[in-house]
């Protein structure tokens, strides 16, 4: 892998003699984490944890008349993951992303490679920057855009886990195949996009062994807009179809408002609604929204007690929530509480349970220390309920918090265009 890597950062060095544009940057993001009832409760016989997570990414961009290449090569560790004087490492250096453009033309380019596929406010695709390996996309990406204010893409993908010969079970928790439309108008004070999305997951009947690839489709759309000292966002999505061997049903809607108080404070208020399946459910049916390839840690809590690896085919949730916004210079702070409710009904042995979670309350700050360094942290508490306990264990009686600080390291190391 060192003499691949060293191989390409030779050859693409050669080409800056005749490239329009040749650039390499690097991001270095250590993070700190401080775990006592991260993502779940933690009950009495179980201790806090404490960590240090790394993402060490170099990019490399290439530009030259009506092409474009870009390749993105990342190493992610903990620290300690592997002894001082280890001669291997427990993660090598992985892709994540190599993929070419072609620009046809100023309407239509074409999109080949792993690539993130981020849109909208990435609820349903997005880039999951905060995971420290983010998501990516093997895809074929078509962009057409007919004027300033408009534009569709269109995007196909298929999953193998080999080359192989004969049909094959897929066995990775991911999609067989999917494609899906995107468009997207810009007007004056506003913006509308449209989505439809349909993903294949591939299912093995119980009863025969045969493989089948059921089809869910994600229909819905996201508007922005701004007047004045306001802005906000409106947000609504159904799933329909199959998913292993169930019929979908589910509902997402989202809405938010906000409002510029001065030029350095912010508030505002909004709430999500993910409709569930009721706990007891006997028919079968799904009728839990599943947020499939969104940035998830953006949403519902800063603790990723839902949705984030996790809440999937569950009781729902509905989020309402505030936010005030302080910023200044190269400093920025916000505080977020949520109130939690499961969006479907829940079980207590035979009595229905409260549907009320709980509460969160999240802090998080950024500095610019330098223009190539930022620094951020954050503190989050989570003030669980009975029901609480019922979706994730533990003991909502004890405290459950969250703290963590990272720095990222972004220079631009090389830019043929700079003199």
């Amino acid at each position: 892998m060192r003499l691949l890597t060293t191989t390409l950062l030779i050859c693409l060095f050669c080409q800056v003699l005749s490239a329009q544009e040749f650039k390499a940057d690097l991001q270095l993001r250590p993070r700190f984490e401080y775990r006592n009832g991260f993502k779940t409760l933690l009950d009495d016989h179980q201790g806090s944890a404490s960590l240090v997570s790394q993402r060490s990414r170099l990019n490399f961009g290439f530009k030259q008349e009506q092409i474009e290449l870009k390749l993105s090569l990342q190493n992610i560790r903990v620290w300690g993951d592997v002894p001082t004087l280890t001669s291997t490492d427990k993660n090598n250096v992985m892709i994540y992303e190599a993929y070419g453009v072609y620009n046809l033309n100023d309407q239509w380019s074409f999109k080949l490679g792993r690539q993130q596929l981020s849109y909208d406010n990435q609820r349903i695709l997005g880039a999951v920057d905060w995971a420290q390996q983010g998501r990516s996309h093997d895809a074929f990406l078509t962009t057409f855009k007919p004027n300033e204010k408009s534009r569709l893409d269109f995007a196909i993908s298929v999953s193998s886990e080999a080359e192989v010969l004969a049909e094959t079970p897929y066995t990775l928790n991911n999609f067989k195949n999917m494609q899906f439309l995107w468009y997207h108008i810009n007007f004056n004070a506003s913006q509308l996009s449209l989505l439809a999305l349909n993903t294949g997951f591939e299912f093995e009947d119980s009863v025969t062994g045969d493989l089948n690839t059921q089809y869910m489709q994600t229909i819905g759309g996201f508007y922005k807009f701004k007047h004045n000292s306001w802005y906000g966002d409106l947000g609504a999505y159904g799933q329909f179809g199959e998913r292993n061997d169930s019929d979908v049903s589910a509902w997402n809607f989202s809405a938010n408002v906000y409002f510029n108080i001065s030029d350095s404070w912010t508030t505002g208020i909004g709430g999500e609604y993910l409709s569930g399946t009721d706990m007891g459910e006997t028919s079968g049916d799904v009728n839990a929204f599943n947020p499939l390839f969104g940035t998830n840690h953006a949403f519902n809590g800063f603790m990723d007690y839902f949705y984030v690896g996790n809440h999937i085919n569950s009781v729902g949730l509905t989020d309402v929530y505030a936010k005030i916004f302080y910023k200044k210079d190269k400093f920025n702070v916000s505080v977020q509480p949520h109130l939690f409710w499961s969006a479907a009904n829940m079980m207590n042995g035979a009595s229905e349970a409260d549907k009320y979670l709980g509460t969160e309350i999240d802090v998080a700050a950024n500095y610019k220390i330098h223009k190539n360094i930022g620094l951020a942290m954050g503190y989050s508490q989570m003030f669980g309920t009975d029901s609480m306990e019922i979706l994730k264990g533990g003991d909502s009686g004890n405290t459950q918090n969250w703290a963590w600080i990272s720095v990222n390291f972004n220079p631009a190391i090389f830019n043929s265009k700079k003199k």
